[in-house]
Protein backbone atom coordinates (compact mmCIF):
# COMPACT_ATOMS: atom_id res chain seq x y z
CA UNK A 1 0.00 0.00 0.00
CA UNK A 2 1.12 3.54 -0.82
CA UNK A 3 0.22 6.25 1.69
CA UNK A 4 -0.90 9.79 0.84
CA UNK A 5 1.47 12.08 2.75
CA UNK A 6 0.20 15.47 1.63
CA UNK A 7 -2.78 16.87 -0.28
CA UNK A 8 -3.30 20.28 -1.89
CA UNK A 9 -6.29 21.62 -3.82
CA UNK A 10 -5.05 23.45 -6.94
CA UNK A 11 -8.31 24.35 -8.69
CA UNK A 12 -11.88 23.16 -9.11
CA UNK A 13 -11.73 19.36 -9.47
CA UNK A 14 -7.91 19.39 -9.47
CA UNK A 15 -5.82 18.15 -6.53
CA UNK A 16 -2.15 17.44 -5.90
CA UNK A 17 -1.12 14.38 -3.89
CA UNK A 18 2.25 13.45 -2.46
CA UNK A 19 2.55 9.69 -2.15
CA UNK A 20 5.11 7.62 -0.27
CA UNK A 21 6.92 5.66 -3.00
CA UNK A 22 10.68 5.75 -2.29
CA UNK A 23 11.83 3.38 -5.05
CA UNK A 24 9.93 5.31 -7.73
CA UNK A 25 11.14 8.63 -6.33
CA UNK A 26 14.72 7.39 -6.63
CA UNK A 27 14.40 6.27 -10.27
CA UNK A 28 11.97 8.62 -11.99
CA UNK A 29 12.99 11.10 -14.68
CA UNK A 30 11.09 14.02 -16.22
CA UNK A 31 8.37 12.91 -18.61
CA UNK A 32 7.74 9.53 -17.01
CA UNK A 33 4.49 8.37 -15.45
CA UNK A 34 3.03 5.89 -12.99
CA UNK A 35 -0.08 3.74 -13.16
CA UNK A 36 -2.24 3.71 -10.04
CA UNK A 37 -4.95 1.34 -8.90
CA UNK A 38 -6.87 2.52 -5.87
CA UNK A 39 -8.13 -0.90 -4.77
CA UNK A 40 -8.52 -4.43 -6.10
CA UNK A 41 -11.72 -3.41 -7.91
CA UNK A 42 -10.25 -0.22 -9.35
CA UNK A 43 -9.22 0.58 -12.89
CA UNK A 44 -5.66 1.47 -13.85
CA UNK A 45 -5.02 5.24 -14.04
CA UNK A 46 -1.90 6.63 -15.79
CA UNK A 47 -0.59 9.86 -14.24
CA UNK A 48 2.58 11.82 -14.90
CA UNK A 49 5.08 12.14 -12.06
CA UNK A 50 5.12 15.89 -11.44
CA UNK A 51 7.91 15.86 -8.87
CA UNK A 52 9.80 13.60 -6.48
CA UNK A 53 11.82 13.91 -3.29
CA UNK A 54 14.38 11.22 -2.57
CA UNK A 55 14.87 12.46 1.01
CA UNK A 56 11.22 11.93 1.95
CA UNK A 57 10.73 9.12 -0.57
CA UNK A 58 7.69 10.75 -2.11
CA UNK A 59 6.36 11.38 -5.59
CA UNK A 60 3.90 14.10 -6.55
CA UNK A 61 0.96 13.56 -8.87
CA UNK A 62 -1.87 15.83 -9.97
CA UNK A 63 -5.38 14.49 -10.56
CA UNK A 64 -8.26 16.07 -12.42
CA UNK A 65 -11.65 14.53 -11.71
CA UNK A 66 -13.04 13.34 -15.03
CA UNK A 67 -14.62 10.03 -14.02
CA UNK A 68 -15.45 7.80 -11.08
CA UNK A 69 -11.92 6.47 -10.57
CA UNK A 70 -10.22 9.87 -10.60
CA UNK A 71 -12.93 11.24 -8.30
CA UNK A 72 -12.32 8.45 -5.78
CA UNK A 73 -8.58 9.01 -6.01
CA UNK A 74 -8.75 12.77 -5.59
CA UNK A 75 -11.06 12.40 -2.61
CA UNK A 76 -8.39 10.55 -0.65
CA UNK A 77 -7.23 12.43 2.43
CA UNK A 78 -3.82 12.47 4.10
CA UNK A 79 -3.25 9.00 5.51
CA UNK A 80 -5.31 7.38 2.79
CA UNK A 81 -3.78 4.47 0.90
CA UNK A 82 -3.49 3.39 -2.73
CA UNK A 83 -3.19 -0.31 -3.48
CA UNK A 84 -0.86 -0.14 -6.51
CA UNK A 85 1.57 2.49 -7.81
CA UNK A 86 3.64 1.11 -10.68
CA UNK A 87 6.51 2.99 -12.27
CA UNK A 88 8.36 4.88 -13.40
CA UNK A 89 7.00 4.02 -16.86
CA UNK A 90 7.51 5.48 -20.32
CA UNK A 91 10.54 7.03 -21.95
CA UNK A 92 11.97 10.09 -20.15
CA UNK A 93 12.08 13.40 -21.97
CA UNK A 94 15.19 13.79 -24.13
CA UNK A 95 17.04 16.74 -22.59
CA UNK A 96 19.95 18.69 -24.00
CA UNK A 97 20.95 22.32 -24.37
CA UNK A 98 18.81 23.13 -27.39
CA UNK A 99 19.12 26.88 -26.93
CA UNK A 100 15.68 28.41 -26.52
CA UNK A 101 12.92 26.02 -25.49
CA UNK A 102 9.24 26.92 -25.43
CA UNK A 103 7.06 24.90 -23.07
CA UNK A 104 3.35 25.14 -23.89
CA UNK A 105 0.98 23.75 -21.27
CA UNK A 106 -2.79 23.80 -21.42
CA UNK A 107 -5.09 23.03 -18.50
CA UNK A 108 -4.00 19.96 -16.57
CA UNK A 109 -1.15 19.59 -19.09
CA UNK A 110 0.78 22.16 -17.08
CA UNK A 111 1.38 19.39 -14.55
CA UNK A 112 3.49 17.63 -17.18
CA UNK A 113 5.08 20.84 -18.43
CA UNK A 114 6.55 21.74 -15.04
CA UNK A 115 9.06 18.88 -14.56
CA UNK A 116 10.13 19.15 -18.20
CA UNK A 117 10.65 22.90 -17.94
CA UNK A 118 12.76 22.44 -14.84
CA UNK A 119 15.18 19.94 -16.41
CA UNK A 120 15.39 22.04 -19.59
CA UNK A 121 16.39 25.00 -17.44
CA UNK A 122 18.93 22.90 -15.53
CA UNK A 123 20.46 21.86 -18.88
CA UNK A 124 21.20 25.51 -19.71
CA UNK A 125 18.29 26.32 -22.00
CA UNK A 126 16.49 29.61 -22.12
CA UNK A 127 13.01 28.47 -21.10
CA UNK A 128 9.94 30.43 -22.13
CA UNK A 129 6.75 28.90 -20.76
CA UNK A 130 3.25 29.54 -22.06
CA UNK A 131 0.46 28.16 -19.88
CA UNK A 132 -3.26 28.52 -20.34
CA UNK A 133 -6.67 27.64 -18.97
CA UNK A 134 -10.28 28.60 -19.51
CA UNK A 135 -10.03 31.13 -16.65
CA UNK A 136 -7.56 32.22 -13.97
CA UNK A 137 -9.38 30.10 -11.38
CA UNK A 138 -8.52 26.98 -13.37
CA UNK A 139 -4.86 27.87 -13.95
CA UNK A 140 -2.48 25.60 -12.04
CA UNK A 141 1.20 25.73 -11.00
CA UNK A 142 1.69 29.35 -12.03
CA UNK A 143 4.30 30.02 -9.34
CA UNK A 144 6.08 26.73 -10.01
CA UNK A 145 6.26 27.43 -13.75
CA UNK A 146 7.57 30.92 -13.09
CA UNK A 147 10.37 29.47 -10.95
CA UNK A 148 11.71 27.32 -13.81
CA UNK A 149 11.19 29.82 -16.63
CA UNK A 150 13.17 32.77 -17.92
CA UNK A 151 9.82 34.16 -19.00
CA UNK A 152 6.30 33.03 -18.19
CA UNK A 153 3.39 33.96 -20.44
CA UNK A 154 -0.22 33.24 -19.45
CA UNK A 155 -3.34 32.97 -21.58
CA UNK A 156 -6.94 32.52 -20.48
CA UNK A 157 -9.93 31.92 -22.72
CA UNK A 158 -12.01 34.52 -20.88
CA UNK A 159 -9.24 37.11 -20.45
CA UNK A 160 -9.33 36.93 -16.65
CA UNK A 161 -5.53 36.69 -16.55
CA UNK A 162 -2.82 37.39 -19.10
CA UNK A 163 -3.56 37.19 -22.81
CA UNK A 164 -7.26 37.02 -23.69
CA UNK A 165 -7.27 34.00 -25.95
CA UNK A 166 -5.31 30.84 -26.61
CA UNK A 167 -1.75 29.71 -25.93
CA UNK A 168 -1.29 29.24 -29.68
CA UNK A 169 -1.84 32.96 -30.22
CA UNK A 170 0.91 33.75 -27.71
CA UNK A 171 3.22 31.30 -29.46
CA UNK A 172 2.39 32.79 -32.85
CA UNK A 173 3.27 36.27 -31.57
CA UNK A 174 6.71 35.04 -30.45
CA UNK A 175 7.26 33.65 -33.95
CA UNK A 176 5.98 36.83 -35.60
CA UNK A 177 8.35 38.86 -33.43
CA UNK A 178 11.18 36.69 -34.83
CA UNK A 179 12.09 35.18 -31.48
CA UNK A 180 14.71 32.49 -32.01
CA UNK A 181 13.06 29.18 -31.04
CA UNK A 182 14.95 25.90 -31.10
CA UNK A 183 12.34 23.52 -29.73
CA UNK A 184 8.71 23.58 -28.63
CA UNK A 185 7.27 21.03 -26.20
CA UNK A 186 3.49 21.02 -25.88
CA UNK A 187 1.31 19.20 -23.37
CA UNK A 188 -2.42 19.59 -22.93
CA UNK A 189 -5.74 18.83 -24.63
CA UNK A 190 -5.26 17.04 -27.93
CA UNK A 191 -6.85 19.84 -30.04
CA UNK A 192 -4.46 22.32 -28.42
CA UNK A 193 -1.41 20.18 -29.19
CA UNK A 194 -2.57 19.79 -32.78
CA UNK A 195 -2.99 23.57 -33.05
CA UNK A 196 0.52 24.14 -31.66
CA UNK A 197 1.92 21.73 -34.26
CA UNK A 198 0.19 23.65 -37.04
CA UNK A 199 1.61 26.95 -35.77
CA UNK A 200 5.19 25.66 -35.78
CA UNK A 201 5.01 23.47 -38.89
CA UNK A 202 5.41 26.25 -41.50
CA UNK A 203 8.52 27.49 -39.73
CA UNK A 204 10.20 24.11 -39.37
CA UNK A 205 10.44 24.43 -35.57
CA UNK A 206 11.13 21.12 -33.84
CA UNK A 207 7.96 20.36 -31.86
CA UNK A 208 7.29 17.54 -29.43
CA UNK A 209 3.86 16.57 -28.09
CA UNK A 210 3.27 14.51 -24.96
CA UNK A 211 0.32 12.32 -25.92
CA UNK A 212 -2.37 11.21 -23.52
CA UNK A 213 -4.60 8.58 -25.12
CA UNK A 214 -6.15 5.72 -23.18
CA UNK A 215 -3.54 3.57 -21.46
CA UNK A 216 -4.39 0.36 -19.64
CA UNK A 217 -1.47 -1.87 -18.76
CA UNK A 218 1.40 0.57 -19.35
CA UNK A 219 3.65 -2.12 -20.82
CA UNK A 220 2.61 -2.15 -24.49
CA UNK A 221 0.87 -5.54 -24.20
CA UNK A 222 -2.78 -4.46 -24.45
CA UNK A 223 -2.44 -2.12 -27.44
CA UNK A 224 -5.01 0.35 -26.11
CA UNK A 225 -2.65 3.31 -26.49
CA UNK A 226 -1.56 2.70 -30.08
CA UNK A 227 -1.13 5.80 -32.21
CA UNK A 228 0.11 6.48 -35.72
CA UNK A 229 3.34 8.47 -35.93
CA UNK A 230 4.72 9.22 -39.37
CA UNK A 231 2.53 6.50 -40.85
CA UNK A 232 3.76 3.81 -38.41
CA UNK A 233 2.08 2.33 -35.35
CA UNK A 234 3.58 3.26 -31.99
CA UNK A 235 2.53 2.59 -28.42
CA UNK A 236 2.47 5.65 -26.19
CA UNK A 237 3.17 3.83 -22.94
CA UNK A 238 6.47 2.28 -24.09
CA UNK A 239 7.54 4.29 -27.15
CA UNK A 240 6.46 7.65 -25.70
CA UNK A 241 4.74 9.52 -24.30
CA UNK A 242 6.53 12.21 -26.38
CA UNK A 243 6.58 12.20 -30.17
CA UNK A 244 7.31 14.53 -33.07
CA UNK A 245 4.11 16.58 -33.15
CA UNK A 246 4.37 17.12 -36.90
CA UNK A 247 4.12 13.37 -37.49
CA UNK A 248 1.22 12.58 -35.14
CA UNK A 249 -2.09 11.48 -36.69
CA UNK A 250 -4.18 13.73 -34.45
CA UNK A 251 -7.50 12.77 -36.06
CA UNK A 252 -6.97 9.15 -35.13
CA UNK A 253 -5.78 10.14 -31.65
CA UNK A 254 -8.89 12.25 -31.01
CA UNK A 255 -11.17 9.39 -32.07
CA UNK A 256 -9.32 6.93 -29.83
CA UNK A 257 -9.38 9.31 -26.87
CA UNK A 258 -13.18 9.59 -27.19
CA UNK A 259 -13.74 5.84 -27.25
CA UNK A 260 -15.08 5.55 -23.71
CA UNK A 261 -16.56 9.01 -23.12
CA UNK A 262 -20.09 7.62 -22.80
CA UNK A 263 -19.05 5.03 -20.23
CA UNK A 264 -16.94 7.55 -18.30
CA UNK A 265 -19.85 9.99 -18.11
CA UNK A 266 -22.23 7.29 -16.89
CA UNK A 267 -19.79 6.13 -14.21
CA UNK A 268 -19.27 9.69 -12.98
CA UNK A 269 -23.02 10.36 -12.83
CA UNK A 270 -23.53 7.16 -10.83
CA UNK A 271 -20.72 8.11 -8.45
CA UNK A 272 -22.14 11.61 -7.90
CA UNK A 273 -25.60 10.15 -7.26
CA UNK A 274 -24.40 7.70 -4.60
CA UNK A 275 -21.60 9.73 -3.02
CA UNK A 276 -23.07 13.23 -3.17
CA UNK A 277 -21.44 16.49 -4.33
CA UNK A 278 -18.24 16.23 -2.25
CA UNK A 279 -16.09 15.35 -5.26
CA UNK A 280 -17.15 18.58 -6.94
CA UNK A 281 -16.73 20.92 -3.99
CA UNK A 282 -13.06 21.83 -4.35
Amino acid sequence: MYEVIEKRVLAHLVVELKIKAPLIAKKRLAGQFVILRLNDQGERIPLTIVDSDTKTGTITIIIQEVGRSTALLSNLDVGGEILDVVGPLGMPTHIENFGTAICVGGGIGTAVTYPIGRVLKDAGNEVISIIGARSKDLLILEDEMRSVSDELLVATDDGSLGHHGFVTQVLQKLINDEKKIDVVITIGPIPMMRAVAEVTRPHGIKTLASLNPIMVDGTGMCGACRVTIGGEIRFVCVDGPEFDAHEVDFEELIMRNRSYMKEEKAAMEEFAYHEGPRCYDK
